[in-house]
């Protein structure tokens, strides 16, 4: 009789590699793990996690989205209400001037005439104020400007149209002028306007031009405001073109055209009463509006401050999915790297071991 001993193709040795293998699987995960600081790079790989991610990763990239349309808006809104506020302020002060211009003496009506020549220009460019690139008046066309050339305005063909009509005051009456200058601030004629070709072209067809944020799935809030248009609040009044900032626009350029040699005209006191009222309706309107706009970024803002949280929570939810604990993984790594030196030197050993060899029995 002999004892067989296996060596090296053993069922033993393939045990002991096998095993070897797995604890070296085992190693390779969790040191991959330990570096990442997530369960698997592939959702394939997370197990019960997978349709945790699957569901909540879509809807945490949407709510960071939905944060930064927010955040964009802000500049150009913030851009937008002080540049309103610079231009009521102008109208209020001729709207002030205009209650005194009958009856004053020549020498003022011509340095009242001269201001609002002025005053006309810095209105044309605050509709230009920009946040970084953007155009905040210019509605979606964010990269012209709504006024081209507001340092010219006053050489412009809206400017002059107007300068004629009130030239003709003492010939043709102020019924007459009145309509002729609200005809020409009405006007969206290439020739005319003073807005550029896009808002023209948007307010000929009706189009609202208004910038839009994604605040929400499928909640779109305007964020601008037109520079030829209102956005919310309309303008009312007996001389309107419908337009605060063209209304403004309008009794800027009628009040710098006149002249003192049109005091005695009789249609003079009925102009400048049109300019103040028009100037009236327009600074309501426009500060009504500036106010709307107010209201929106302070929603807007609370909206931004309710993703921030859901966001947090949607986070909290999908770390616990992806996220691996890392002082855990880490003393198992510790654990799985002694398994697999054992394995080894368990595997060196069975290799070590003779192969077959008779041993006679008895003497």
């Amino acid at each position: 009789m002999s004892a067989t001993i296996t060596g090296g193709g053993s069922p033993v040795l393939a045990q002991l590699l096998a095993n070897a293998g797995a604890t070296r699987t085992q190693l390779n995960t969790l040191t991959q793990q330990v570096a990442s600081g997530y369960v698997s790079p592939e959702v394939a790989g997370l197990g019960g996690g997978t349709s945790t991610v699957l569901s909540l990763t879509p809807a945490l990239h949407a709510n960071s989205t939905y944060q930064a349309n927010i955040a964009a808006a802000a500049g150009p809104m913030g851009v937008a209400q002080t540049a309103l506020s610079e231009i009521s302020s102008i109208a209020s002060k001729f709207y002030a001037q205009t209650n005194n211009l009958n009856g004053l003496d020549s020498g003022t009506v011509d340095s009242i005439a001269a201001s609002a020549r002025d005053a006309l220009a810095q209105v044309a460019n605050l509709l230009d104020s920009k946040d970084g690139n953007t155009y905040v008046f210019a509605g979606q066309d964010t990269a012209n400007a709504p006024v081209p050339n507001p340092d010219s305005i006053g050489s412009s063909g809206f400017a002059t149209a107007i300068a004629a009509a009130v030239a003709g005051l003492g010939s043709n009456g102020a019924t007459a002028t009145i309509a002729s200058t609200l005809a020409v601030a009405t006007s969206n004629s290439a020739a005319t306007s003073p807005f550029s070709a896009a808002l023209n072209a948007a307010a000929s067809s009706g189009t609202d031009l208004r910038t839009l944020a994604e605040t929400g799935s499928g909640i779109y809030v305007p964020t601008g405001i037109v520079a030829n248009a209102n956005a919310d609040i309309a303008s009312t009044g007996s001389s309107t073109t419908g337009s605060y900032t063209r209304d403004v626009l309008r009794a800027l350029a009628t009040l710098g055209s006149l002249s003192r040699t049109q005091l005695s005209d009789a249609g003079f006191s009925t102009l400048v009463s049109d300019v103040r009222t028009s100037l009236g309706d327009a600074i309501t309107a426009l500060n009504q509006d500036a106010g709307v706009m107010g209201d929106r970024q302070t929603a807007m803002q609370a909206t931004s401050t309710q993703l921030a949280g859901a966001a947090t929570a949607l986070q909290t939810q999908l770390s616990a999915a992806e996220d691996v604990d890392a002082a855990a993984a880490m003393t198992k790594l510790s654990t799985v790297q002694t398994q697999l030196q054992a394995s080894y030197q368990m595997i060196a050993a069975e290799q070590g071991l003779s192969l077959v060899k008779y041993l006679p029995l008895g003497g």
